[in-house]
């Protein structure tokens, strides 16, 4: 496994642990489709939550957050309506998350969950 991808996956275990804690339930990873691949879909409560996981080894280019700007969000929306019609369910509330990770050369990763994005 590349260095990269090696980072990206514990970047996305830390988002899902970190999900859980705060009382959601993780119910996909790694959804993909021909059009893209959604992180993490999460229920928070009757809100059905797609999150997106940046992890990066420093701020040397901005926080991982800043890298999900409209486009982006764009892209995910257009992502969660295809995974609503794949799994044929409707829920009252869609919410776009990002969980930001920075992970140093030396002490612990440093995670933010930003609720709401788009």
């Amino acid at each position: 496994m590349r260095s990269k991808d090696a980072l990206g996956r514990f970047g996305e275990d830390l988002a899902a642990a970190r999900l859980t804690a705060a009382g959601m339930r993780v119910v996909a990873r790694n959804w993909r489709c021909p059009t893209g691949e959604i992180d993490i879909v999460a229920r928070d409560g009757d809100c059905l939550v797609i999150c997106e996981v940046k992890t990066r080894r420093s701020k040397r280019y901005g926080t991982p957050a800043e890298a999900v700007g409209p486009r982006k969000v764009r892209r995910l929306r257009e992502l969660a309506l295809h995974w609503l019609d794949e799994q044929e369910i409707y829920v009252p509330e869609i919410r776009f998350d990002v969980v930001s990770i920075i992970v140093p050369p030396q002490g612990r990763p440093v995670v933010e969950h930003v609720i709401g994005v788009g």
